[in-house]
Order: C-alpha cells, then structure tokens, then sequence
C-alpha cells in the first residue's frame, strides 16, 4: 500500500479493528489491556514496557498482549516512513463463539499457562497476509463489515494456535474472577484508564455489589479515591525530581491542564512550584 501522508496523529476504530498512525517523532502512552490483542507493527518502531520488562518490536513483527493488563508503549516513526500499527482485540465473547466451533477431542489438555504477559509472536507467512490484507483500511473510506473483522480474528487466533499449543489455555480461559479487595486492587492499578463498571469486573462484582463494597472501605466516591490516590503519588514524584510532563501521564491523568487544576486544588500550589 503507498505510503500516504498521515495527520500528525490518528486512530481509526472499528469493533475489534484498531489502526494507528502518526508522524511525530515519538509517542508515548500507557494502555490498560481489557482484553486479549495481537498487535502488528506495519512501520516505524516500538517497545512494549511491561513493569520490569521491555519487548522491542520493529517493523513486521507482531506481539501478542494479554487481558487484565496494563503497559507502557513507546512508539516512534523511523527516517520518512511513520508510525504505523494495526491490533486484533479479541473480547470474550468472540473467543466463546470459536471455542464453540472447535472439535474438543482434538485440542491439546494439560497445557501449563504462561506467566507472560507479553509475547512475541512469530511473524509466519499467515501472520504477515492476516495484517497485509488489513491495511486497505487506514483509508477512513474504506470499511470492513462485521462478517470481514469476525474472519480477521478467527484467523488470528488459528494462525496463533498453529504456532503454539501454549495458546489454547490463555485464549480460552472464561473462568470468572475471584472477587478480590478493592483498595489493593486500586493501589496497584490507579493509573489505569479504567471506568468504575471496568473496575467491578476485575475485582469480581457487579457494578452493584462494587459500590455496595467500597463504601464499607472509603467515605470517598470511587473517583474521588482514585483522583486523589494519583495526586499523592504525583506529588512524591515531583519532589523527587521528575518533571511534569512525565508525572502526569505515570499516574494516570490524560492531560497536563486536568492535573494542575486538581494539583492546585489539593495542595494549593501548581505541580511546577516543586
């Protein structure tokens, strides 16, 4: 596909489709993993950061991210040739209406589940057609139906199982989540992008019984928490020396303007005066 001049940055969205270009030199980002992706480097360059770890990732590779998962992405456009990516989201039930489709006498058992979080995969001739032929729609006028993304995806995920049984236990896991506790749930996650309905799920309630729960821990709203969680953390960061706009992206706000007026709120001084 010639290479066209892409807006300084952009997203094109479709129900389990994303495309992602731009021609900045870099962009950072941090991205809370709902579901399961296998993510396609088309052009540019990118390193995943999963806490201690980073997996590089160059043109026409592939990784694959797990669900319930929170990562930071480096990404970077290279010589003339931007920043492009194209990622498969698999929510469950996709993968439900698959596995049901599948002959269980054939499929593996007793496969040991991977601690990790992010893999690379390799890039196969399958692999390498899959995301090619998704490429048509970087242009906004050119559409996939539900039907074409639906058979992008199960192909995905035959081209994964084919490379690997150690996918089956990990795509195919529909065990619900233990309830777990709230605040040591939030501590960890706090910078996460992550609505209140989100945040149920992954501590094992509904949205009802969440609510129910965290007021017998906190007097707070559950925002009000989590806005006032990622201030104490900015502050600490900022005395230790970090700048701004570092700060405000680690703990979890989406824009300079948002933290300083809630910085100032809290402490009465603007970020900058530490």
């Amino acid at each position: 596909m010639e290479q066209q001049q892409p807006e300084k940055y952009g997203m094109i969205t479709y129900t389990g489709v994303f495309l992602t270009c731009f021609a900045d030199l870099e962009e950072r980002c941090f991205h809370a993993m709902p579901e399961h992706v296998l993510f396609y480097l088309y052009s540019g360059e990118q390193t995943i950061v999963d806490r201690d770890k980073k997996v590089k990732v160059k043109a026409g590779e592939c990784a694959f991210i797990r669900r319930d998962h929170r990562i930071e992405m480096l990404k970077y456009s290279k010589g003339r040739k931007p920043y492009k990516s194209i990622t498969l989201s698999f929510n469950r039930g996709v993968l439900r209406d698959i596995y049901s489709k599948m002959v269980r006498s054939e499929m593996p058992t007793h496969i040991p589940v991977s601690d990790e979080k992010v893999i690379k995969v390799r890039t196969t001739p399958d692999i390498t057609s899959l995301f090619h032929s998704l490429t048509p729609y970087f242009d906004k006028n050119v559409k996939p139906t539900d039907k074409v993304v639906y058979l992008k995806l199960m192909e995905a995920i035959y081209a994964m199982l084919e490379q690997s049984d150690n996918f089956y236990p990990m795509l195919f896991d529909f065990t619900d989540p233990w309830k777990i506790d709230i605040l040591e749930f939030l501590n960890k996650n706090y910078m996460d992008d992550l609505t209140i309905d989100q945040i149920a799920a992954y501590t094992g309630r509904s949205l009802a019984t969440f609510k129910r729960d965290f007021k017998k821990v906190s007097s707070s709203s559950p925002q009000k928490w989590l806005t006032k969680k990622r201030l104490e953390v900015a502050y600490q960061k900022l005395k230790e020396g970090k700048k701004v706009q570092e700060v405000y992206i680690e703990v979890g706000f989406k824009n300079p303007s948002h933290f300083s007026t809630a910085f100032r709120r809290e402490y009465g001084i603007p970020p900058t005066a530490l």
